[in-house]
């Protein structure tokens, strides 16, 4: 199970909007980044027939089964400051993540 935050709802409807986009968000795992994962997010049409589908005030999060060993029980929120704003990703899978935030180890 994943959790989105209604900040971080709004600001993905808001993007699907400007980018006219329709279906649904890929949240996923690749390897590599500065601590050995990095977090995969962009828009996709639909979801593959294994996804694991979650649905959020009408936004759909599509996640592969892999991925969703890594990100099980992650929050993905959204964080203004004067210093950052953008999406942060709360994964109590990850043992060490980098500076940045998209970067991580399991």
């Amino acid at each position: 199970m994943i959790q989105v935050t209604p900040k971080a709802v709004e600001k993905i409807r808001a993007a699907f909007q400007k980018e006219g986009v329709q279906g649904g968000l890929r949240l996923g795992v690749l390897g590599g980044g500065c601590s050995g994962l990095s977090y995969l997010f962009r828009f996709e049409p639909k979801p593959r027939p294994t996804d694991k589908v979650f649905e959020f005030d009408g936004i759909q999060v599509y996640i592969d089964p892999k991925s969703m060993l890594y990100l099980d029980g992650m929050t993905l929120d959204y964080k203004e400051s004067l210093m950052y704003s953008g999406f942060a990703f709360d994964n109590p899978n990850a043992k060490k993540s980098c500076g940045c935030g998209s970067s991580f180890s399991a």
